[in-house]
């Protein structure tokens, strides 16, 4: 038997001094009332009424019983209630994990608007190229870039990122501009150490990355900025997302090469959520927040 339901019959009985007038009250049939009174004695081992034909006693343990569930149940009525209020009104801390780079570009110049606009919700922002694990660290949301691997979490598509290669006009003017994925084995590549496209030795090329083309270069790191000042400064060439290199590239300070195959589809920009049927407002007006705003100025 449910306990806390339980405990509720017990309570109305006390007060009707019925356990027919309890059976009323909660939409119960007598017998089920009775039933939950029973499976209470049996879990406490004591009797909790004295019963006679006409009307429900308490016993002394009954007495001190019925004050410890009048205290106890409008405490889980009004967690109970907080919780609700929850899911239809936008409050509370709000954990979001989001890529470094990307969230550095796109994801905080977001947030004050979004506070201003929900003002009772409290956004703590992870920014962390690290693969974090949603569920076990108790985060919210999470924003993932690139071909999302099975699990159990929810996804909306936020939008896509073409990769491109490139490299600085210094660069190639050095070394000169190549034209097809066999020539990058004679030029300085900087890989990201956590794509599963690309890393010391190897770039992915082709829709499902299935042209496998030998690299070698003097900087790996695990973050897109890093490899972007490398490449700005004229180190090497570069296989990033458009937010990363997008306004590099319209400032002139890199050059997109165009090579004889194409580049890997990333898998586009999604955010990720615990698999919950109706998730908190506060999750529920963030992502629609978020795809608002990627759909009005896209990434």
């Amino acid at each position: 038997m449910d306990r806390i339901t339980s405990m509720r019959v017990f309570v109305r009985a006390a007060s009707a001094g019925s356990l027919s007038a309890a059976a009323r009250h909660l939409s119960m049939s007598p017998a089920m009332a009775a039933k939950h009174v029973n499976a209470l004695e049996a879990r406490l081992g004591v009797k909790l009424f004295h019963r006679t034909t006409r009307r429900l006693s308490l016993t002394e343990a009954g007495s001190n019983y019925l004050e410890a569930c009048q205290r106890i149940l409008p405490e889980i009525d009004e967690a109970e209630a907080v919780a609700a209020s929850q899911r239809v009104k936008a409050t509370g801390l709000l954990r979001m994990n989001v890529p470094l780079s990307f969230g550095e570009r796109f994801v905080a110049p977001l947030i004050p608007a979004f506070s201003h606009r929900h003002p009772e919700v409290k956004v703590e922002l992870g920014l962390s190229d690290a693969q974090v694990d949603l569920l076990a660290g108790s985060w919210d949301l999470a924003i993932r870039i690139g071909r999302l691997s099975d699990s159990n979490l929810q996804a909306r598509r936020l939008g896509d990122s073409a990769m491109l290669v490139c490299a600085a006009p210094s660069y190639l003017d050095q070394r000169g501009v190549p034209r097809r994925v066999a020539e990058l084995a004679q030029h300085n590549c900087l890989s990201y150490t956590l794509s599963p496209m690309q890393d010391a030795r190897t770039w992915a090329f082709g829709p499902d990355g299935e042209v496998r083309v030998p690299i070698s270069g003097d900087l790996l790191a695990n973050n897109g900025n890093a490899l972007l000042a490398a490449a700005v400064g004229g180190q090497g060439i570069i296989y990033q997302p458009h937010f990363i290199v997008g306004e590099a590239l319209d400032a002139g300070r890199l050059v997109a090469l165009e090579l004889d195959q194409p580049v890997i589809e990333l898998g586009g920009i999604h955010v990720l959520y615990p698999p919950d049927r109706r998730p908190p407002a506060k999750v529920r007006v963030m992502i629609d927040y978020l795809a608002e705003a990627f759909e009005r100025a896209p990434p």
